[in-house]
């Protein structure tokens, strides 16, 4: 019995040693790209950590202390700001001097800026402190969140378990009593198979996938609070293939007068003034995207179909951060296309095209028809 508690206890401890392995190899790799980021980082001098610790609040200033981080993040964030981030600012403001950076600070011409800096308080030392550190972002970057792979661990650690168990039982038989070896096969392999179907039902797939654009664009804002429809932004949607992409002349459209924001003053919509004035594109990072193997056409679906946006795209008017509603899988598809009944009658096409079914109707043998049943799931009508 002593034995059998005892090779238990070996092989347990092996375990864990494999997986604290595993754990402490991750962890020399975050501690050498740490390394290498500060290799090519500009905090190497006193003024720089006391431009960061100001800017972080972490100094008192004046009478008073200002964290200027509470607003401007300094690491990549994946939820809504309406402040500028400090690479942001490092960016917009890299040309000019201190003495307009002061000015800037201490006398700006907005409401935003003038009601968020009205207790700020610095001296000339400490706003050139202050750009110092800024202008490291434009090297350095924000500081990106560490990836979890903690998922990935565990399914190592799985398989490792798995084999051993395996190797125990067929070679070594360092634990008599079999059902053991058993009872941990059987659980790993159905914890490794169901993250392998899991993982692969989710390829390609991106529900809730959402991304900051590069100009903080909220649906919010413009379609709740200003009742701008939707068809005014994405005009080509009833009738063409792709709903478009709104190009910087449709903004103008309205922001050639609204030149300030409620929320974000004028930083943003100085960017869309920007690439006006340069005839440049805005770039917009896309949420919604099918395969390309995938035929898809917003004029069947929003014009000629009348769906509306949010039954594909959710409610984008309630939210800041635009987000990925569906996951757009070709069952999600396929169940609308089950259950969605078609606007039959009055329709030049179906009377044309489906004449069995247009004389059925007129004789009241049948009352409505699903997308199926005009051949919506047929495989070529999506993939051809």
């Amino acid at each position: 019995m002593k034995r059998f508690i005892f090779n238990n206890l070996k092989i347990i401890s092996l375990f864990i040693g494999l997986f604290y392995f595993f754990d402490l190899q991750v962890f020399a790799q975050e501690v050498d790209s740490n390394k290498n980021l500060q290799s090519h980082n500009l905090f190497k001098t006193d003024d720089l950590k006391i431009g960061e610790r100001l800017f972080l609040g972490l100094i008192k200033t004046e009478d008073n202390t200002i964290n200027c981080a509470s607003c401007h993040n300094t690491t990549v964030i994946d939820t809504f700001n309406w402040n500028p981030s400090a690479l942001e600012i490092a960016i917009s403001t890299q040309y000019i001097d201190s003495a307009a950076f002061a000015n800037m600070l201490l006398n700006p011409l907005t409401k935003k800026i003038s009601e968020a800096h009205k207790n700020v308080k610095l001296s000339a030392e400490q706003i050139v402190l202050i750009k110092q550190y800024l202008n490291n972002f434009i090297i350095s970057g924000l500081e990106k969140p560490k990836m979890h792979i903690t998922r990935l661990l565990f399914f190592i650690f799985l398989i490792v378990l798995f084999v051993v168990a395996f190797i125990d039982l067929t070679f070594t038989k360092k634990i008599k009593f079999k059902p053991i070896h058993g009872l941990i096969m059987i659980v790993t392999l159905f914890f490794i198979f169901k993250i392998i179907v899991e993982d692969a039902i989710r390829l390609g797939r991106t529900k809730d996938f959402a991304s900051l654009q590069t100009i903080k664009f909220s649906h919010k804002v413009h379609a709740t609070d200003n009742k701008i429809d939707c068809f005014y932004c994405h005009h080509t949607a009833e009738t063409a293939k792709s709903a478009g992409i709104p190009s910087t002349n449709v903004c103008m459209n309205c922001h050639e007068l609204v030149r300030e924001g409620t929320n974000s003053g004028r930083f943003e919509i100085n960017k869309i003034i920007t690439n006006w004035e340069k005839e440049q594109s805005t770039h917009w990072i896309r949420i919604h995207k099918l395969p390309d193997h995938v035929f898809f056409s917003h004029a069947q679906h929003a014009g000629v179909g009348k769906l509306d946006c949010s039954e594909c795209h959710g409610k984008v008017e309630e939210s800041h951060l635009l987000r990925q509603y569906s996951d757009l899988s070709m069952g999600w598809c396929l169940d609308c296309h089950r259950t969605r009944k078609v606007n039959f009658l009055g329709n030049e096409y179906y009377e044309k095209t489906f004449k069995e079914f247009h004389e059925k109707f007129k004789k009241n043998t049948l009352d409505s028809l699903t997308v199926a049943e005009l051949g919506g799931v047929n495989c070529m009508k999506c993939h051809y």
